[in-house]
């Protein structure tokens, strides 16, 4: 892997840019397949399904804890997830809500029964809103 440097050349805002258009242009969940398969390693698929089945658990309050029971997904990670869909810039929530409008969402998500639900930048349960405050404690927001 390259080194990852603070500023980005033109080339790699380029690249980057070039990738993003490339996925908007994806127009099925098959050609969004096959796009991934060509692009990413077996290992990078895993870990970015990973994550954002996370979200749709997240979104529906349950516990870090038992996230980490139903899917095996390391509690760091679904705590890495939940500061972005928290503290991000929107983009779990953005297409998680498009996906819900649409009615969809994967098997593991029907079956659950939420704890809490979360609403737009609030945390509902005790444990989401202890993470919210260590977040944002940590990064000085109010």
């Amino acid at each position: 892997m390259k080194p990852q440097w603070q500023d980005k050349s033109e080339v790699q805002e380029d690249a980057e840019e070039w990738l993003y258009q490339a996925i908007a242009a994806i127009q099925t969940p098959e050609e969004a397949k096959n796009f991934f398969q060509d692009l990413c390693t077996p290992t990078e698929i895993q870990a970015m399904a990973d994550r954002w089945l996370v979200v749709g658990l997240i979104k529906q309050g349950i516990p870090y804890r038992q996230i980490y029971e139903m899917t095996g997904v390391s509690v760091t990670t679904v705590g890495r997830v939940a500061r972005h869909a928290i503290l991000g810039v929107g983009g779990y929530g953005l297409i998680y809500d498009r996906l819900q409008a649409k009615g969809l969402q994967p098997e593991q998500l029907q079956d659950e029964k939420p704890k809490a639900r979360l609403q737009p930048g609030k945390l509902q349960s005790a444990e989401f809103q202890s993470e919210e405050n260590r977040l944002c404690h940590q990064l000085d927001c109010e």
